[in-house]
């Protein structure tokens, strides 16, 4: 905004005024940088209006079909969920940076079958090698996009397709499915409770505590709020942008690894069509949540909403019985679209209000 202070039509004498006299009442100029209440109710609603929209989704649903409002329909909502929501942490801080990945689907995938090959060598075989090759593709792709200049998108898709390769070649095009040994203490990762609450859940929850305090109680979250807002501008800073944006990718893959590790101790099996078009849930539950796709601008908590959404509208398709699940993604694309030019809308009511 510009801050411009008119001069005066004939020049004053100069004399010293009460408020610059010692001791005096300092003059203060209207700050017009300050956010009006316009521009903080655009703010608070591009962040958390998807909360309020699955507020009412759930409770319109809570009346229209009552076993939605069942504590077993909401443990088996949010177990599905907990998988998308460990990608899609990874998925936020990668947006945030400006960033893309389109890798995760093939990842988690690859994951799950990792860590159920491996599990037949113990807990910690079967929770080490899928996060070791995993996080080693994140490393690939953050390499290749902060020192190569590379564009993530083709980086991502490239790896998206070495990924699923990968785990074809491990399983002989499908045909090997690795199981879970029955009664190991990695199957009760997946399949243990707490109150009746899946430990993928409660994983999910930990991780995103974990990730709201490192975005916006650390250097290195307004690190990636920097980067994302423009890289040129964070290197004059000093700050350490290519090693911000390996560090995410990294993460990315890492957290994608993670989750199809509890995705295969949850079915006691490496299932190998698992993944396919997970990234693109994945990116819809970021952007549903709040977090823009240009960078720069987003929040953990609008990401978990952005995810319980989605795992909502695929729950009330299944209550309604009549719509198959080709629907959820119709209705997650209008919620897209709605979404992405709200946001638009609100950006660019901040920058004029």
């Amino acid at each position: 905004m510009n801050e411009t202070t008119p001069a005066p039509a004939v020049q004053a004498p100069a004399r010293r005024t009460p408020a610059a006299q010692p001791g005096g009442p300092e003059a203060r100029p209207a700050d017009s940088s300050r956010p009006t209440g316009r521009q903080r109710a655009a703010e608070l609603l591009q962040r958390q209006g998807v909360l309020a929209v699955l507020l009412i989704v759930v409770i319109a649903s809570s009346f229209i079909y009552p076993t939605f409002a069942s504590l077993d329909n909401a443990r088996g909502v949010t177990i599905q969920a907990s998988f998308l929501a460990v990608v899609a942490l990874g998925m936020t801080l990668v947006i945030i940076t400006g960033g893309i990945d389109l890798s995760v689907g093939s990842v988690f995938a690859l994951g799950g079958v990792l860590a159920a090959w491996a599990s037949q060598y113990g807990f910690l075989a079967a929770l080490l090698v899928p996060l070791a090759v995993c996080g080693a593709i994140g490393l690939l792709n953050g390499l290749l996009i902060a020192r190569g200049n590379m564009a993530p998108f083709i980086i991502t898709l490239a790896t998206l397709l070495g990924a699923r390769g990968l785990l074809l070649a491990l399983t002989d095009e499908g045909a090997t499915t690795y199981l879970v040994p029955k009664d190991s203490a990695f199957g009760e990762l997946g399949q243990g409770s707490v109150w009746g609450f899946g430990y993928p859940i409660i994983i999910a929850l930990v991780l995103f505590g974990a990730g709201g305090l490192v975005l916006q109680r650390t250097s290195f979250g307004q690190t990636l709020f920097a980067v994302g807002g423009s890289s040129d501008a964070a290197t004059l800073m000093g700050l350490p942008v290519a090693r911000t944006k390996i560090l995410v990718y990294t993460l990315s893959g890492l957290l994608a690894g993670l989750a199809g590790a509890l995705n295969a101790a949850r079915l006691s099996s490496g299932v190998t069509i698992i993944g396919v078009g997970m990234e693109l849930d994945a990116i819809s539950a970021v952007v549903i949540g709040g977090t823009l796709l240009i960078g720069g601008a987003g929040s953990i908590s609008g990401t978990l909403w952005g995810v319980l959404l989605l795992a909502v509208i695929q729950n009330l398709i299944n209550q309604i019985g009549s719509l198959n699940s080709s629907y959820q993604s119709v209705v997650s694309g209008g919620f897209l679209i709605v979404v992405v030019v709200a946001q638009r809308y609100l950006a660019r009511s901040r920058r004029t209000t």
